[in-house]
């Protein structure tokens, strides 16, 4: 194992960039296959492959059973997509905002972000919002993430040499706020209907996606996280200090702002589609970090392909498992990603001592 990180180590940026983005991407490729022809009706690759072909119009059209068709390309497929970009969207968001506090332990979840985005979109569905504009839930999402890191963030920035302690209070206190205000909503909604939809965000959850979500979310999830990896060097250098990054030229104030902003963009787009879904943003980052190592310029598009993989396995197993009862994913990225955490900090203290 030492000798294989030697060698790593010693490989260029750009060589490890592809070797890992190499492994990750065929991970992805064959998580998402099986995402698709796993199911209540199992399908073999071939005839996922044939059914997608008559879609992109590569075979007949006719190739495959009607109703097979209909069960991969509108329900599977858009499900798996959705749950890539929002794995993507979430990974990223975590190892970003671990950069910017420069805390391996932040995540959307931890300081609040998820939970802004959340109340956002409760907040359209409570008040019948979103029959005005399909776009209502997504820009409420977002605004409540940006509220919520921006509260974090100036409160952070009052004592810079206790950032990571400040960070966390501050995203126990808004966690605490805004679950306390979810809570009243739920207990206040006028129909079941309400009800069901609000708990739905909650949970999380990736129930009847469709290719509609895909479109709502492609666009804001995809601009984010391109930008979002310009600034990797700008992350690297973050995280030597504050002073050390004004040395290097880096604008510091600004460069966390917009990244900040940039993390609640796609949080809040991927909060809009899905509900709240924790421990991605924490566990995956990290998890690559222990195996790639700290660069960003390695560790964000890795952990947008981690995330996406990580997420489609955890919504196949909601999905099939515990068949005929389907969990929601949140459920299962808790369980799995609460030990995961557990284990993690644990390994950190040894090291430590």
């Amino acid at each position: 194992m030492t000798v294989g990180l030697g060698l790593w180590t010693r490989l260029g940026v750009g060589s490890r960039l592809g070797l890992a983005g190499m492994i990750l991407l065929v991970a992805l490729i064959i998580a998402a296959g099986t995402g698709v022809a796993l199911g209540t009706a199992d399908l073999s690759p071939g005839e996922v492959i044939t059914i997608i072909g008559g879609g992109l119009g590569w075979v007949p059209a006719d190739a495959a059973s009607p109703r097979d068709t209909v069960v991969v390309l509108q329900v599977r497929l858009p499900r798996v997509v959705v749950a890539a970009l929002v794995g993507a969207a979430l990974g990223v968001a975590g190892a970003a905002l671990q950069g910017v506090f420069r805390n391996p332990l932040a995540e959307p979840g931890v300081v609040g972000v998820s939970a802004g985005g959340a109340l956002g979109a409760v907040i359209a569905l409570y008040f019948g919002l979103t029959s005005i504009s399909r776009w209502i839930l997504p820009g409420l999402a977002f605004l409540g993430s940006a509220a919520a890191i921006a509260v974090v963030l100036g409160v952070a920035a009052l004592n810079t040499r206790r950032l990571v302690s400040s960070l966390l209070l501050v995203g126990i206190a808004i966690n605490a706020l805004l679950g306390a205000v979810i809570s009243m909503m739920v207990a206040t909604a006028d129909t079941d209907d309400d009800l069901r939809s609000i708990v739905f965000w909650l949970q999380g959850g990736l129930e009847a996606r469709t290719w509609d979500h895909v479109g709502l979310i492609i666009v804001p999830v995809l601009f984010g996280l391109v930008l979002i990896m310009t600034f990797a060097r700008d992350l690297n250098v973050l995280g030597l200090g504050d002073e050390q990054a004004r040395a290097g030229g880096v604008d510091v104030t600004r460069t966390r702002m917009i990244i900040l902003l940039l993390a609640a963009l796609i949080t809040g787009a991927s909060v809009a589609v899905s509900g709240t879904i924790s421990f991605v943003g924490v566990v995956v980052p990290h998890a690559i970090r222990l195996i790639a190592g700290p660069d960003h310029r390695v560790l964000l598009p890795a952990s947008a392909l981690g995330g996406a993989t990580f997420l489609i396995l955890a919504d196949l197993i909601a999905r099939t498992v515990f068949a005929p009862v389907v969990l929601q994913v949140g459920v299962i990225t808790a369980l799995v990603g609460a030990p995961v955490l557990l284990w993690f900090v644990v390994r950190s203290t040894r090291e430590r001592l």
